[in-house]
C-alpha cells in the first residue's frame, strides 16, 4: 500500500537491526522498507550472500534509501553487535539453550525501557533458509518468538522484521518513557563481554576444564549464556577480569594477557 507523505517528518532511530547472512538482496530491501515504516533506520549486514551494495535491495525498498544508504557491512555477527549491550534474537526454533524467551510485544516493551535508559540495543535475524545458529544466539540476551500456528510457523525474513519492528513502534504510542535503575555503571557492551569470555575460556583450557573436545562448543555457549543472563555492567566485567588475574598470579602465569583489571 502506498502511503508516503513527504510533507510529514519521518521518524528515525530505534534499535539496530542486524541481518545475519541474508541470502537475497530483495529481502534486504523489503526489510529496509519494513524498518522505515516503523521508524527504524540503522541496519547492519553480516556477510550477505550476494554482496553489498545490492541494486535489487534498493529497487524493492520503495524509497527507504536512508536505511539502504546507511547499512553497514560486517564479516561476523560478533563484530556487528560488539558495541551493543542488549540483543534480542528472533528465532522460531527451540534450542538446547537456557535463555529468556519473549513474545514480540513483551520484547518491544523491554526494548523501549532499555533504550529510554540509554542502553544500546539490537534485533538479530538469521538467514532465510536456516535461521540463526547457536553461536549467533549465544551473542544475544533474549530470544523473541512469534506465537503462530504450531504446525506451520514459517516467516520470511522481511515478515519477521516487520512483526518485531511494528511491535516496537506500537510500544511507543501509548507507553510513557521508562527509566531503568542501572546505577552509575553502564551495561557491558558485547565487545567487553567477548573479551572477557575469550580470556575465561583460555583460562579454563589451561585447567583442562573442557576435557571432552566434542562437548566444548556447547559448554562454552552455556557458560556465556549464564553470564549474559546476569546483565553484567562494565564495572562487573572489570571485576571478573581482576578475579582471573588473581587466580593467574596464584599460579604464576596469565594465559590470556593482562585483560582489564579493575
Amino acid at each position: 500500500m502506498a502511503g508516503t507523505d513527504r510533507s510529514k517528518q519521518s521518524l528515525s532511530g530505534g534499535p539496530v537491526v542486524v541481518l545475519v547472512q541474508p541470502q537475497l538482496g530483495e529481502n534486504i530491501g523489503f526489510a529496509a522498507r519494513a524498518m522505515l515504516n516503523c521508524g527504524l533506520t540503522e541496519m547492519r549486514l553480516v556477510a550477505p550472500r550476494d554482496g553489498w551494495p545490492n541494486e535489487k535491495a534498493r529497487a524493492v525498498a520503495a524509497g527507504a534509501d536512508v536505511v539502504i544508504d546507511g547499512a553497514r557491512l560486517f564479516e561476523t555477527t560478533a563484530e556487528a553487535v560488539a558495541d551493543l549491550s542488549r540483543v534480542f534474537a528472533a528465532t522460531a526454533r527451540n534450542r538446547d539453550m537456557i535463555m529468556p524467551v519473549m513474545v514480540p510485544r513483551r520484547g518491544a516493551a523491554e526494548l523501549r525501557a532499555e533504550m529510554a535508559a540509554g542502553v544500546p540495543c539490537g534485533l538479530l535475524f538469521g538467514p532465510e533458509r536456516s535461521g540463526l545458529t547457536n553461536d549467533d544466539l549465544s551473542l544475544a540476551d533474549t530470544v523473541v518468538q512469534v506465537p503462530l500456528n504450531p504446525g506451520f510457523s514459517s516467516l520470511s525474513l522481511p515478515q519477521a522484521v516487520l512483526l518485531l519492528a511494528y511491535e516496537w513502534f506500537q510500544a511507543g504510542v501509548d507507553t510513557p518513557d521508562a527509566v531503568l535503575e542501572i546505577g552509575r555503571n553502564e551495561p557491558a557492551s558485547k565487545a567487553e563481554l567477548e573479551n572477557f569470555f575469550l580470556r575465561l575460556e583460555a583460562t579454563l583450557d589451561t585447567r583442562d576444564f573442557f576435557h571432552i573436545d566434542d562437548k566444548r562448543p556447547s559448554m562454552v555457549r552455556n557458560i556465556r549464556n549464564l553470564f549474559q543472563r546476569t546483565r553484567l555492567t562494565d564495572q562487573e566485567v572489570r571485576m571478573l577480569h581482576g578475579i582471573l588475574s588473581a587466580l593467574d598470579e596464584e599460579r604464576g602465569a596469565n594465559p590470556h594477557g593482562s585483560g582489564e583489571d579493575e
